[in-house]
């Protein structure tokens, strides 16, 4: 994490701590009603405000597979580029996506944050699908390099 220190980066982390907290809950709420989740972000703005930003994912009879199965990536790719065409109105953003974790032998959400002002967070939250729900892991820190701030 590369926030400040003093006041301003308290604010960066919070801010960051908001923004990556929401998005990890989101995607909870979201495995949990759906059995899955397509990649999405949580913006805050100016004023605080928490916003929910998808993309619509490509109709599955136009990219030949009849089964619902989506690009993520290209999604990724997607929700990144919008963000950067409105990044001048975003404070600070979590991208959440639903990730295989091949050395923990389970799924995760992985989140990871970025603020204007340089911060950066990420985490990774493993589950396992059990005969009587999901079960969660420890929230493990992760790396991330920014993708919307970067200029």
């Amino acid at each position: 994490m590369s926030a400040g220190t003093g006041s301003d980066g308290e604010t960066v982390l919070r801010e960051l701590h908001d923004v990556l907290g929401t998005a990890l809950g989101m995607a909870q709420e979201h495995l949990e009603q759906n059995g899955g989740f397509l990649p999405f972000a949580v913006t805050m703005d100016d004023d605080g405000e928490l916003r929910l930003v998808l993309v619509t994912p490509p109709s599955p009879e136009t990219e030949g597979d009849l089964e619902g199965d989506y690009d993520a990536e290209a999604m990724l790719d997607d929700l990144v580029e919008l963000l950067k065409q409105g990044r001048e109105n975003i404070r600070a953003l979590a991208i959440a996506s639903d990730v295989t974790l091949p050395e923990n032998g389970t799924d995760g959400i992985h989140a990871a944050a970025e603020h204007r002002d340089g911060g950066l967070l990420a985490a990774v939250l493993p589950y396992e699908m059990t005969a009587t729900g999901y079960v969660y892991g420890d929230v493990e820190p992760d790396g991330h390099e920014a993708l919307v701030f970067t200029d």
